[in-house]
């Protein structure tokens, strides 16, 4: 499973311009044809084709015109919108501070989406962080970043957002590694709140939390943490950038992978026992 931050917009522009090609050789035109038809060297008509190069919206409304394809151009240019989302850098949305640097966790897809499915390796899931672990977590980013120093804006929009755990007629299916529980951000009384909140939420009817305990046998180990929002769009984020995976098919990678992922997880009792057990390490 791929998961280099330009793969998935790599692909979405591969799919973008066979798409665009189709319309051309429908039309009856060669690639030379095009060119000259749209004011362009012919060598950037077949790197857009081929995905090295991507269109701009002008030039996605000249190519359709000229194939006799306008009833075209409004859907080319929404997916021309999805390939420029598929890949966000973290230091160009965090210019103006760290409460902008959201990637795909918006509140309107938050509201949109009825099933979340999250896995996360060594970090708590935001949605079910405290505001001080959150402010510990953040005030690393804003170093590493060198960004606007706005940590209480950025988790007061973080708090908000879970108010999503509360809202009727949505699932969280959400597994966790063991070492995200040992995964300290601030102090002890920091980490113990942290861990006394999860045991608050795993006793909602609509959180389903499971933990995938140390020295287990399992099937596999993924390479980051990712979340799944529905069947439409899996986000997963890098130290530098936001990557938003729309591809059906690699969508379903994805799924595949958490799946595979829950099973080595416990649930329930064992797994509150295992949340107990780090917080009782945290008083000696």
């Amino acid at each position: 499973m791929n998961t280099s931050p330009s793969s998935s917009a790599q692909e979405a522009r591969r799919a973008l311009g066979g798409r665009l090609r189709d319309l051309r050789k429908d039309a009856g035109l060669t690639g030379r044809e095009l060119a000259r038809a749209t004011g362009q060297h012919f060598t950037r008509v077949s790197k857009i084709e081929n995905g090295v190069q991507q269109p701009s919206d002008d030039d996605i409304r000249a190519w359709c015109r000229a194939c006799s394809a306008d009833d075209q151009i409004a859907d080319l240019i929404a997916t021309l919108r999805v390939v420029d989302a598929a890949y966000i850098e973290f230091r160009r949305e965090s210019r103006a501070g760290m409460k902008r640097v959201l990637g795909a966790h918006t509140q309107k897809r938050y509201e949109q989406t009825r099933v979340f499915r999250i896995y996360e390796h060594n970090v708590i899931p935001g949605l079910l962080q405290t505001a001080e672990y959150s402010a510990a977590m953040l005030a690393f980013w804003v170093k590493f970043l060198g960004t606007t120093n706005d940590i209480e804006e950025a988790v007061a929009v973080r708090m908000e957002r879970q108010r999503i755990l509360q809202r009727g007629g949505k699932r969280f299916v959400i597994v966790i590694e063991e070492q995200a529980l040992r995964t300290w951000f601030g102090d002890a009384a920091v980490q113990a709140g942290q861990l006394g909140r999860l045991l608050e939420l795993m006793a909602l009817p609509n959180i389903s939390l499971g933990i995938i305990p140390l020295m287990t046998e399992r099937e596999c180990v993924a390479s980051t943490g990712f979340w799944i929002f529905d069947d439409e769009l899996v986000a997963l984020e890098t130290p530098t950038a936001s990557i938003q995976v729309t591809q059906p098919a690699e969508c379903l990678l994805y799924a595949r992978m958490f799946e595979v992922l829950r099973g080595a997880a416990v649930y329930g009792k064992t797994a509150r026992e295992i949340v107990v057990r780090v917080l009782a390490e945290l008083d000696r």
